[in-house]
């Protein structure tokens, strides 16, 4: 199977400015900051950064830590947008405790990419899995397509709401549902639903609104398989990304191809990053793996 790497460009409100020595600099809107990045082991291309605030890591490999600021920040968040025109989406970036600023630019390359596979069809349906704060769900809402957006947090989901709001599209159809993704997959195969496409990105470890536990090398295969019986021969797309695991791009594109075995179309896996302004250069963050049709 060949390796691919999608790579998500700089936009007007964000940036890879410049990465290396184990750090990133990055621009959310009129603000700069520096976060921890392990697979920038090289040296960067200038050494006088300048940042509203940096996350300083923790002792811990669970990614503990805590932001030190420099200039003053917004801590209620300010907003962003992603895309042009109509298909445009707003929504809040903010520093939180867990090092990322509310939602992981690097998917860019794949809210395009579901968009055109959904393109042409009339009010298609889509499921977004551990949908966090929504920008990908508002992303493919504002192609026309009628969500599912679900999410353990009770916390992450109002904030998806909000972000709705934020990109005057709280009309839109979409169910915001709090949830253990796995057992409301698990529901919907045993109603009878049906999607035309499906997005994923499941954290390493997490756990579920009644304390289910989500270990990601021992559940997923399970949840990927009943994904499966969510869609059709007529169905578009599924596509799962995989964050801070010692797991291969190829790994998870062998468990696709043999779980799509029996529908047509392509199985395909690689790596996701993002390209750096200052050099060119593109960060690796993710392995991925998806299945299309048409």
């Amino acid at each position: 199977m060949k390796l691919e790497t999608l790579i998500g460009e700089p936009w007007g409100d964000y940036g890879l400015v410049d990465c290396g020595h184990g750090r990133k600099l990055e621009r959310y809107g009129d603000y700069r900051f520096i976060r921890p990045e392990p697979q920038a082991l090289w040296a960067p291309a200038h050494n006088d950064w300048k940042s509203h605030g940096e996350f300083i890591p923790g002792s811990d490999e669970d990614g503990g830590g805590q932001w030190h600021f420099s200039r003053q920040t917004p801590r209620d968040g300010w907003p962003l947008s992603w895309g042009i025109g109509p298909g445009s989406v707003r929504f809040t970036a903010q520093t939180t405790p867990f090092r990322h600023l509310g939602f992981f630019p690097d998917m860019a390359p794949v809210w395009s990419w579901l968009r055109e596979k959904l393109t042409g069809l009339a009010e298609p349906e889509a499921l977004n899995l551990f949908g966090y704060t929504g920008v990908g769900t508002l992303a493919l809402a504002a192609h026309g397509a009628k969500m599912v957006h679900v999410d353990a947090s009770k916390k992450s989901v109002e904030a998806a709401r909000g972000n709705a709001r934020l990109s005057d599209m709280a009309d839109r159809p979409v169910r915001w549902i709090v949830d253990d993704a796995a057992k409301f997959v698990a529901r919907e195969v045993r109603r009878g639903r049906r999607y035309d496409a499906i997005l994923l990105d499941p954290p390493k470890y997490g756990r579920g609104p009644d304390g289910e536990i989500w270990r990601l090398e021992e559940h997923l295969p399970e949840l990927i398989a009943n994904c499966r019986q969510l869609l059709d021969t007529n169905s578009r797309a599924l596509f799962l990304t995989v964050y801070a695991v010692r797991m291969s791009a190829l790994a998870i594109g062998e468990m696709l191809r043999q779980t799509f075995a029996d529908l047509p179309g392509t199985v395909e896996c690689g790596e996701l990053g993002v390209r750096e302004e200052a050099r060119g250069l593109v960060l690796p963050t993710a392995i991925w793996a998806r299945w299309s049709n048409g």
